[in-house]
């Protein structure tokens, strides 16, 4: 998935206040902006085979570091236990922790049966990529929801707060859209570079949480 990472961390706010969005969308997000990491060093790999399913044209030929359930697991420690140690807030560790394993979750949900339960073990997944209407219903009304969520319980401090939120949405579903419905990667390297990029809406994540308060009537 894509959308649906992004939905559960703008979500998650409504649970977990006190993270900042960024936080957030760190631990949804961070085993897809570890993977170009560990894919440039030859620790991971990815083909790019057009057809593999009707959305990606990804096979995921190996990434038991950062996405099998066992590695998910472990992630999800280790965000919590960091968080932890300089926030002191428990409920918001634990919840940072629910939302690394949730990117198992998803992904089990979306893959081809090539998602490791741990290294050098079981591959599943439910194969919802096979369809690109149930795919774009499913990513596009989760984000919807979690965006809704993010909105209904925070507002805006000022103008940033109200535009770089919508800027966030629009180009978020716009980069989804490209990617279902635009040619495929060039080269496996070319989208470890592009992942990297990832990074920078967990920055996008701060930026906005800085400028919006607690809403009073979330």
């Amino acid at each position: 998935m894509f959308l649906g990472h992004f939905a559960v961390a703008l979500a998650a706010k409504k649970v977990a206040p006190r993270p900042s969005l960024g936080t957030l969308v760190l631990a949804a997000l961070l085993v897809d902006g570890i993977w170009p990491v560990f894919m440039l060093l030859g620790l991971e790999k990815v083909e790019i085979v057009p057809g593999i399913t009707a959305v990606t044209p990804l096979l995921f030929v190996s990434y038991p570091y950062t996405h099998s359930l066992a590695a998910d697991v472990l992630w999800g420690a280790l965000v919590a236990v960091a968080y932890f140690l300089f926030r002191r807030d428990r409920a918001g560790a634990l919840w940072l922790a629910a939302l690394v394993l949730s990117h198992w979750v998803l992904d089990f949900v979306s893959h081809r049966p090539d998602m490791p339960l741990w290294p050098g073990g079981p591959l599943v997944g439910l194969g919802l990529w096979y369809s690109v209407p149930a795919t774009l219903a499913v990513e596009l009304g989760l984000f919807a929801a979690g965006a809704w969520l993010y909105a209904s319980v925070t507002r805006p401090r000022d103008r940033i707060g109200a535009y770089s939120f919508s800027a966030f949405i629009v180009t978020l579903v716009a980069l989804y859209l490209a990617s279902v419905f635009g040619p495929p990667p060039p080269s496996a390297d070319a989208l470890a570079m592009t992942g990297l990029a990832g990074w920078l809406f967990v920055a996008w994540g701060y930026w906005i949480d800085h400028h919006r308060a607690a809403s009073t009537a979330g």
